[in-house]
């Protein structure tokens, strides 16, 4: 059974990382990881790791045999990272100054992947990320153009990109993200042969700018928005009958559009979808004293699945990092908050629009088992969970997601 290094050892690898040393500055936090009844604190001192004991604010603590499986090269789902722990492990918990944990959450996961990292036997360095690397990520051959979109009674000036040709796959991005999440599949030609991928940016999200006088911070989506943002869209950029994909939140109101406008697509692909999200709000993501820029990425970061490559998961992160002021937050009043179609799913007419369901394995915020009892309740609907994928199938790993897709669209 893997157990962390010896303190002596994991303080001084945390010291010389290149990493937390990028992050130093003018901040100090002392916090402690648990192990059954062994304690290792590390004490930070303007951003740099010191070599002595201190008092911890908060501690991060769970039972060894957690943290053994937490530190497998590649761990079994729930165990593969901070949030995915504190919400599917019942073991796992956080103790004292919460507000200073979601402050400093990007520090403790990178503390605690340096023990990982030590404890799999590996030499130092510490690479940036421990998700394997496959190399560089494919530059798509895109086309990009505004269009204006009126929705609400106001009008959005909203980006989209198109690759390939054939008949459209309207892609819609996750939460807080944008239409660079479906790059990937927008280099690979196997889909762009046959199909002209399609991807926007909602309003206030990637490169579609804030309508005019729109006041920072006032974002909030909910059903009926998303579906005229969508409708809108699709009439505007002059898309005849395409096959729709999301995941998440936009996996979600694929369910509203399978419901709503079936005739209007091809078929619907929702990935991550139930017919309701409890839990996944937190006001952390527009907390004034926390870093939205450090807190939102590592919210989200363990939704992807371990396997999935460095390279895309970066991006992930990076794309998160970039959100405006609590846009994610106002996602997730509809994801978490206004969606629920538990009275209505049932209603769903596959007849009319084939429906197609697929789930990761590591999505610890829509699991399996919340989209597989979704789509028993759909007459018709197809569902399938996704080995060795996450909660961003399409950007965490597009080349393996590909294999599902293609399956459906062939």
């Amino acid at each position: 059974m893997s157990t962390f290094p010896d303190t002596g050892t994991w303080r001084a690898a945390c010291a010389g990382d290149a990493v937390l040393a990028a992050w130093a500055g003018p901040w100090s936090v002392c916090f402690a990881v648990q192990s059954d009844s062994t304690l290792t604190a590390f004490a930070v001192v303007d951003g740099l790791v010191q070599p002595g004991d201190g008092a911890p604010t908060f501690t991060v603590r769970a039972p060894s045999l957690v943290w053994a499986k937490f530190l497998q090269r590649t761990p079994p789902r729930h165990h593969h990272g901070l949030f995915a722990m504190m919400y599917r492990v019942p073991e796992f918990g956080i103790d004292g100054d919460t507000l200073t944990y979601m402050q400093h959450v990007h520090v403790v996961r990178r503390v605690l992947e340096i023990g990982k990292w030590l404890a799999l036997g590996k030499a130092l360095p510490v690479p940036e990320s421990l998700q394997p690397r496959t190399g560089a990520v494919p530059v798509p051959v895109a086309t990009g153009r505004y269009v204006p979109v009126v929705a609400n009674g106001v009008s959005y000036p909203v980006y989209y990109e198109t690759a390939g040709r054939g008949r459209d796959l309207l892609c819609l991005h996750t939460a807080g993200a944008d239409a660079r999440q479906f790059h990937g599949l927008m280099a690979d030609e196997r889909i762009t042969s046959g199909h002209r991928t399609v991807a926007f940016d909602l309003p206030w999200h990637g490169r579609s700018q804030p309508p005019d006088g729109g006041i920072a911070g006032s974002w909030r989506l909910n059903t009926d928005l998303y579906v005229e943002l969508i409708m809108g869209f699709v009439a505007a950029a002059k898309l005849e009958q395409p096959i729709v994909l999301g995941a998440s939140m936009s996996g979600e109101i694929c369910l509203e559009l399978a419901l709503r406008h079936p005739e209007s697509f091809r078929a619907i692909i929702a990935c991550e979808a139930s017919e309701k999200i409890d839990r996944r709000q937190t006001h952390w993501a527009a907390h004034p004293q926390v870093n939205q820029a450090f807190f939102v990425p590592e919210w989200i970061r363990a939704l992807a699945a371990p396997q999935s490559p460095a390279e895309h998961v970066d991006r992930i992160a990076w794309h998160y990092a970039q959100g405006g002021p609590a846009v994610f937050f106002g996602d997730i009043a509809f994801y978490s908050g206004d969606w629920d179609m538990r009275d209505r799913v049932h209603h769903i007419d596959t007849n009319r629009v084939p429906l197609f369901m697929l789930t990761g394995e590591y999505d610890y915020s829509c699991t399996v088992e919340h989209s597989q009892a979704t789509a028993a309740k759909i007459p018709g609907a197809r569902f399938q969970a996704m080995a060795g994928i996450g909660h961003f199938p399409f950007a965490e790993n597009p080349k393996l997601f590909a294999e599902y897709l293609l399956a459906i669209l062939q």
